[in-house]
Formats: C-alpha cells, sequence, structure tokens
C-alpha cells in the first residue's frame, strides 16, 4: 500500500475510470441524493427538452430560441459531469488498493486441527470462530485469527506496506494475525476469531470502495443548508417569471433556468461528497482505516487524547541505562556480576542488560561455557529476583531491593550504607532499581529506565498549538509517572490506573463537552476505545481492541493520532474553504446575470454591468460555463485538501474569509469576463 508521499495525484487509469463513472451517476436515482445538482440535472432535461420542442412553452419560438436552448442545455450536461467527475476522482483514488487488497484474498486452504489430534484439510470459506489451523512457512494465513502456539515471522506487507517481516508469537501485542498474510518462517496454531467475510480484510476492502460510507453529522447539516438556499432560490425564480410576465418583459425559460442554476450553491453541492471521500481516502494514505467518515470528522473536532504510556509514549519495555556500585566494589565487578545475572535471561529487560554490559567492553570470553554449565533461576512473582547458578557455587543474582536485602540480612551479609540512598536516586526520577548480588554480597544497582520515544515531545508540542489537551494513562507509581510525564511532555497523566479509571477520564472529559481521542493496543483498552469519539487502535494489538475502535493503524505507530487529527481538521477546513468559496462566488454571478436578463427591458440595469459584458446572451452563457468550469478547477483542493496550519477558531475564520470569501467574489469577476470575451464572437457568427 502506497503511502500519501508516494501516490500520484491522478492516472490515466484513474480519469478513464472516473469519466465512466461520472456518465453511470447521471442515473436520476442517484442523482437525488445530492438534491443541488438533482435540481440543476432537473433543469438541464427541461431545457434539453426545449431544444427538441421549442413551442413547448412559446408558440413563436424561433430558430434563434432552439440554438440558445441547445446550448444552455449543454453547458448544463457539463457542469453535471464535472459535478459527478469530481465524485467519482475522489472515489477512484482507493480502488488501487481495493484490488492490491482483492489480490490477496485468494483460495486459501487451511489445516484444520481436530480436538482428537487429527488435522483436516478446508477451505478459508468454511473456517468457523474457534477453528484452530496449523499455518507454515510459506503458506497464507486464512483468516483473521489470534496466535495459541509457536513463534514465527509473517509477512504483512499485503496490509501495511511494509516489506520487514513481523514476529508474532502467544502472548502481548503481537498474538493477532491478519487473514491474507504469509508466514515466512517457522510455524503458528491459529485460533480464528472472525467468519469469513468479516475479516479485517474484508472491511478494508469494503470501506475502501466507500460502499458504506455514511454522511458524517457536519456533512448532512451542510447539505441541509444547501437544500434549504436550493428551496429559496427556486422559489425566488418561480415568482420571478410571472412578476416580468405581467411587466410585459420577455424572459425564456432556458435564461430562469440559468439564473436558478448560477443562483444555488452548485459549486460546494458538486464537490461536497468528493470532500467526505477524499478526508477518508487521506487517512487511508497514512495506512489508517477509518470504520466511517464520522471518526474522521470526529478526529478534526479532537479536544484531549489520550495516551497510554507504554507502547505509546514509551517503547514498552525498561532498558538499563547505568551501572552504580556501591561503595567499596569496583565498577567492572558490578558490570560483570549483571551481566552474570542476565546471561539467561530471555526477558527485554535482561537483554537490555547484556547490551549495556558489552557497550562498556565487559569480558565475553566465557560466555559459552557459562551458559552451558550454569543453572537458570527464572523470575517469579514469588521470589522477585532472577539469575543463575555457577558451576564453581558462585551464585549471582539481580531483583527488587526489598527482596534483595532480606536475603542478604538473612545470610548474614551487612547491607551497605549508600545502597538506599542509590535505590531512592533511581526511584526518584521514575526508574526501577535492580539489585545485583554475589554470594549474598550487594555489589550495587542497576538503573531500568522507561525510555520515552524520540521526537514525541516536540510532536505533544505541535498538539497543544491545536488547542489539543494530552492526558497520558500509566499502571506505573505517581513518581514514575510523574518523570515519564515531565520528561515527553504531556499535559496531564493518571498513575496507577486500571481500565475503568480510562473510561472514567474520557466520560469526565466528554461531560464536559470535549471530543476524545484514544489509542490503544491491548484487549484492557477495549473498552475505553469503545468509549472514546475517536478510537485508534493498532494493528499488532489484540482482536478486541481492533473490535472496539473505529481506526486501526496498520503501522502500529500510536503517535500518528496526530497526523490522523491534522487530516480531521484538514477535512473540515476543506469543507468550510469551499463553502465559503461557493457563496461568494454566487455573489458575484448575481452582476452578471440578473443586469444582463433586465437591461433590455429596463435600460437602467446596464449601469450594474460593472464586468462591462458584451451582450445579455454572452452574459448569461459565461455565467453559465464558468459556473460548470469553475467545479474542476476545485478538485484538486477538494481531494488535497486545503493545507492545515494550527490556528485558534478565530483566526481560521479570519483567513478562510481573506483567502476564500475574497477569492470568491474575485475569481468570478476575472473568469467570466475572459469567457464572455471568447464566446462573444462566437455567439455573433451564430446571430445570438
Amino acid at each position: 500500500m502506497e503511502t500519501a508521499s508516494k501516490k500520484s495525484f491522478l492516472t490515466s487509469e484513474m480519469i478513464k475510470s472516473a469519466i465512466l463513472g461520472a456518465f453511470k451517476k447521471f442515473n436520476p436515482i442517484y442523482m437525488v441524493k445530492n438534491p443541488v445538482m438533482f435540481v440543476v440535472e432537473i433543469g438541464f432535461i427541461f431545457v434539453l427538452l426545449l431544444t427538441i420542442f421549442p413551442a413547448m412553452l412559446d408558440a413563436d419560438a424561433s430558430g434563434d430560441d432552439r440554438i440558445y436552448n441547445a446550448i444552455v442545455a449543454f453547458v448544463l450536461f457539463i457542469t453535471i459531469l464535472f459535478a459527478n467527475f469530481a465524485e467519482s476522482i475522489a472515489e477512484g483514488r482507493g480502488k488501487a488498493q481495493v484490488q492490491t487488497l482483492k489480490k490477496t484474498k485468494t483460495v486459501t486452504g487451511a489445516c484444520v486441527l481436530l480436538p482428537d489430534g487429527s488435522e483436516v484439510m478446508k477451505q478459508a470459506y468454511e473456517l468457523k470462530r474457534g477453528d484452530i489451523v496449523l499455518v507454515q512457512a510459506g503458506e497464507t494465513i486464512p483468516n483473521d485469527g489470534e496466535v495459541i502456539e509457536g513463534i514465527a515471522t509473517v509477512d504483512e506487507s499485503a496490509i501495511t506496506g511494509e516489506s520487514a517481516p513481523v514476529v508474532k508469537e502467544r502472548g502481548g501485542d503481537f498474538a493477532s494475525v491478519t487473514g491474507g498474510t504469509t508466514v515466512t518462517s517457522d510455524w503458528l496454531k491459529i485460533e480464528i476469531t472472525s467468519l469469513p467475510g468479516e475479516s479485517f480484510l474484508d472491511k478494508m476492502i469494503t470501506l475502501i470502495e466507500g460502499a458504506r460510507r455514511k454522511k458524517t453529522p457536519n456533512e448532512i447539516a451542510l447539505n441541509t443548508l444547501l437544500v434549504s438556499l436550493t428551496i429559496i432560490f427556486l422559489l425566488v425564480v418561480v415568482t420571478l417569471y410571472p412578476m416580468t410576465t405581467y411587466l410585459n418583459v420577455h424572459i425564456p425559460v432556458a435564461t430562469l433556468i440559468a439564473l436558478t442554476v448560477c443562483l444555488i450553491p452548485t459549486t460546494i453541492g458538486g464537490l461536497l461528497s468528493a470532500i467526505g471521500i477524499a478526508g477518508m481516502d487521506r487517512v487511508t494514505q497514512f495506512n489508517v482505516i477509518a470504520m466511517s467518515g464520522r471518526a474522521v470528522e470526529a478526529c478534526g473536532d479532537v479536544d484531549t487524547l489520550i495516551l497510554d504510556k507504554t507502547g505509546t509514549i514509551t517503547y514498552g519495555n525498561r532498558m538499563a541505562t547505568e551501572f552504580t556500585p556501591v561503595e567499596g566494589v569496583a565498577e567492572k565487578e558490578l558490570i560483570r556480576a549483571a551481566w552474570l545475572s542476565s546471561l539467561t535471561d530471555d526477558t527485554p529487560e535482561g537483554k537490555s542488560i547484556l547490551s549495556l554490559a558489552c557497550k562498556l567492553k565487559v569480558d565475553t570470553a566465557d560466555e559459552g561455557m557459562i551458559r552451558d554449565s550454569s543453572v537458570h533461576i527464572p523470575f517469579t512473582a514469588q521470589t522477585r529476583m532472577s539469575g543463575l547458578d555457577m558451576q564453581d557455587g558462585t551464585k549471582i543474582r539481580k531483583g527488587a531491593y526489598d527482596t534483595i536485602r532480606k536475603e542478604s540480612i538473612a545470610a548474614g551479609h551487612v547491607i551497605p550504607k549508600d545502597l538506599e540512598q542509590l535505590v531512592h536516586q533511581v526511584s526518584s526520577v521514575g526508574g526501577t532499581p535492580l539489585v545485583v548480588v554475589k554470594n549474598h554480597q550487594i555489589l550495587g544497582v542497576i538503573y531500568l529506565k522507561d525510555v520515552v520515544k524520540s521526537g514525541l515531545k516536540e510532536r505533544f508540542d505541535q498538539l497543544r498549538a491545536m488547542g489539543i489537551k494530552t492526558i497520558m494513562c500509566t499502571g506505573d507509581n505517581p513518581l514514575t509517572a510523574a518523570s515519564i510525564a515531565k520528561e515527553s511532555g504531556v499535559d496531564s497523566f493518571i498513575a496507577e490506573s486500571k481500565p475503568e479509571d480510562k473510561i472514567k477520564v474520557i466520560k469526565d472529559e466528554q461531560a464536559l463537552g470535549r471530543i476524545v481521542a484514544m489509542t490503544g493496543d491491548g484487549t484492557n483498552d477495549a473498552p475505553a476505545l469503545a468509549q472514546a469519539n475517536v478510537g485508534l487502535a493498532m494493528n499488532s494489538g489484540t482482536n478486541a481492541a481492533k473490535e472496539a475502535a473505529n481506526m486501526v493503524d496498520l503501522d502500529s505507530n500510536p503517535t500518528k493520532i496526530i497526523e490522523v487529527v491534522e487530516i480531521g481538521k484538514q477535512l473540515l477546513m476543506t469543507r468550510g474553504a469551499l463553502t465559503t468559496f461557493s457563496i461568494a462566488n454566487d455573489l458575484a454571478k448575481y452582476f452578471a446575470i440578473i443586469p444582463a436578463m433586465l437591461m433590455a427591458a429596463v435600460p437602467e440595469m446596464s449601469s450594474l454591468n460593472v464586468m462591462m459584458l458584451n451582450s445579455p446572451t454572452s452574459a448569461i452563457i459565461s455565467a453559465l460555463i464558468f459556473n460548470a468550469v469553475i467545479i474542476p478547477f476545485l478538485i484538486p483542493i477538494a481531494i488535497k485538501g486545503v493545507k492545515y496550519k494550527p490556528m485558534s477558531a478565530s483566526k481560521l475564520l479570519n483567513r478562510n474569509l481573506l483567502v476564500y470569501g475574497l477569492g470568491g467574489i474575485i475569481a468570478p469577476f476575472i473568469g467570466i469576463k475572459i469567457i464572455d470575451l471568447l464566446v462573444s464572437p462566437i455567439l455573433q457568427m451564430i446571430g445570438l
């Protein structure tokens, strides 16, 4: 899947598909969903009938009227075509992704393990929830599931676009697997968690195709406004006809329809669906799947962001950063003992101790011999320590301060005077102290630290500039939580939090009228993800989290919520900017059409012809043509979106009024005048 920066804006294939789609959308059953453009289509059909049957409303209609009607009908046809084309282009940008995803949905065989230990081959579509399947190297995972046994690398490039395989194993954040991905090494036993047709891949295809895209609340509200304006202007034009007839002013029906089309907000009406579809598409380009347009739009209104600490703000595992010996012990002796205590420790913390010791030039010449001859002592909740017993009787341990202290005292050893101070120094900055002991003699302290992800502080500064409050939730004690909060730059934190605490803080923020977003990846995050207005789950997380959320990040990068929020705000800005442009645009078109309609009967109206248009006919046709061609000119803005810059609502309003409001007034004056200069000679040649 391509990223936003790599994907080209338009390809010849997209254009061909969009043109075909634009013609298909002429179906009145489809057009009625867009009331503004539906009115334009009715106007087109009516003018087309007048072209074919010119005497339908006027027995004295001439050949010139038929030509004029034909020109108006053609321009109205082009207007509808351009509006349909805008929507088709927006839809077409997701079709390439759909085709890529559909290629992974080949008929896949699955080796199902039965309760009696036997195996049976089934097709993927025959699998049920709870089935246990064995997938070996080179085979495709048949459906979404959870790893219950084994460890293997899985190629998820068809889903995430990431070429490097991902290690999947039972338990933790990387137990969830997606149907359509491929095991590249070893084997996995997987418990199927979704039915055929309901997998994550199926949902992605459906969502990108837009088959279930529903209008968002803001879109519905704007659509209601546009319909209201359309009805008002329809009533104005309908009452204008008998009034002008009473005053003996003859205005062709085609001109009245042209006036209606130019008065109603056709520009934003033609682009509204494209803006919404493109918003979801832009999220998809960042490898985030939004379950609905409502979720994308809600991102634009986010006031509060709830972040889980582990795996989101920090890397998820505490890492050794320093060895501090007690008084009277050489640093090299402590480093050697710490290295020995972790030789058989496969935990991330143990591996980080080995890594740090190697950086500090510990002697590793006898590593193989020690591994083979020593007895590994694993960490347990009861002992709260781990290490190894060497062949020569030496016992090396590392563990919690309280436990090691008690063991040493029980063995008759004196506790170093500075040990408590060293432990307190580590704890006071939010670290975890591990005390290292050799044959019950305390050597020093290992400083384990939660490592904050690089660049996160700057990203939280961006959120603050957007007016978004950040809250970190962690199960750590208040001291550790405060240290991580200060280092990462979040606005506030909740220490020793449980799943219900996350839900409570979300509900409290929502009670204050705030829109809340949250990122998470674990099953314990699922209730909070469901409660939040925007729930962004990690693709590497559990199925429960992905089901509860309304967005899934395929790259499993929790900080990507910042980009998603920016896209949501960009969607709202784009809609607001183009609405401002459209309404301002209509104001300018009045100065072209209304004087042109009436100045033949009321010569004084010619003073309002500020554009100095050549004739009433050229003025009306020029305004109508401009009304049509402005839509394709705005398609790139509708699809790419207005560039987002963090600013206050008042500054944003002023910017929109200045750039798009003023631009919407100026553009028609220039555009209509240029079109008038081009069409006037042609109209004179055909006698109009």
